[in-house]
């Protein structure tokens, strides 16, 4: 019901993300693959989805409580939560505060700054970050909108399943890079709803494995240290409101190496020409790993999200440090 409510809110406010094919993938992976190009999205990332549902949510709420807009919201992000809420909150006329660690790409920061957001910098640690966000709320008086775990933000994220089923009905799984885990907790909450035969799978970095060893555990376990991976966008550590629904409706959790990732992201952007960020190369990498090939044959629509495009460009030597070719 909530994802419903997103859709309705986000309606004429988004892009509704085209699901494009590529052969040469299809006959990588030995199925049919269909990428769900959310690199095409506002702010060049599907977090402007959950950002844009919790600025409207807390606008609708002001003005049936008859009180003034917030006098601000603060977020802590990687970049694309950042970009996406102060595009947001730019619209509805709120002041944006981002804290940012000062690792992300340059790229991120500067959109940030052009939605005309402050900019917080932190040190690159989930601690860090939830501090210094919490410091900026007591300063400002403004309201936390969280990158992965504010209700709201979950359920603007799983608005991306509902164009899939509608745009693919034949789909039989999806595949979705996690970090804190908005998207895929958003994803599977709407998948299982209206198509429970789906199945859900989380991609993540294997230096950033946290989902993974939750689910082996069955119990919420953080990434001990900031991890060390390509894909910028998920270093940070599934969350206490995202958890359950990934321990209850995630089907498995793919983990890929960091070359798997860099091969995966080049591959897209040498055959489909789709400029993604490496975070969106992970689902890639995790469809063509050997590990997906135990998934059953059955499985053969699959949909993987591409979930954004904010590529720092002056950051790519690691193209000229991956051996041979793409293929």
């Amino acid at each position: 019901a909530d994802v419903r409510a997103a859709e309705g809110r986000l309606r004429g406010r988004l892009h509704r993300t085209p699901l494009l094919t590529s052969g040469g993938l299809d006959r990588l992976a030995g199925r049919r693959l269909l990428f769900k190009c959310e690199l095409f999205q506002r702010t060049g990332s599907f977090k402007i989805r959950g950002a844009l549902n919790a600025v409207r949510s807390l606008v609708e709420e002001s003005q049936r409580a008859g009180r003034g807009l917030p006098r601000a919201v603060v977020t802590h992000s990687s970049g694309n939560h950042g970009q996406a809420l102060a595009c947001a909150a730019q619209a509805e006329g709120i002041p944006a505060y981002i804290v940012v660690p000062w690792t992300a790409p340059r790229c991120k920061q500067a959109a940030i700054r052009t939605y005309g957001a402050m900019l917080v910098p932190c040190e690159p640690s989930d601690k860090s970050r939830a501090e210094t966000a919490a410091r900026i709320v007591q300063e400002t008086g403004g309201v936390m909108v969280h990158p992965n775990q504010e209700l709201a933000v979950i359920a603007g994220q799983g608005t991306i399943a509902l164009e899939v089923l509608e745009q693919a009905p034949e789909v039989n799984a999806v595949v979705v890079p996690v970090g804190g885990g908005g998207m895929i907790a958003g994803i599977a909450v709407a998948i299982k709803a209206l198509r429970p035969d789906v199945k859900v799978f989380a991609a993540e970095p294997r230096n950033a494995d946290d989902c993974y060893q939750s689910k082996a555990r069955g119990e919420l376990t953080p990434n001990l240290h900031p991890p060390d991976t390509i894909a910028d966008a998920v270093k940070t550590s599934v969350g206490p409101n995202t958890w359950p629904i990934i321990r209850d409706l995630v089907d498995d959790v793919l983990t890929v190496s960091e070359e798997e990732i860099k091969r995966a992201t080049r591959l897209v952007w040498e055959r489909m020409k789709l400029l993604i960020e490496p975070t969106a190369g992970v689902g890639v990498a995790a469809v063509l790993s050997e590990q997906f090939q135990a998934v059953p044959r059955d499985v053969e629509n699959v949909c993987i999200v591409l979930c954004g495009g904010n590529v720092d460009l002056s950051s790519l030597t690691w193209l000229t440090d991956l051996p041979g070719k793409a293929e």
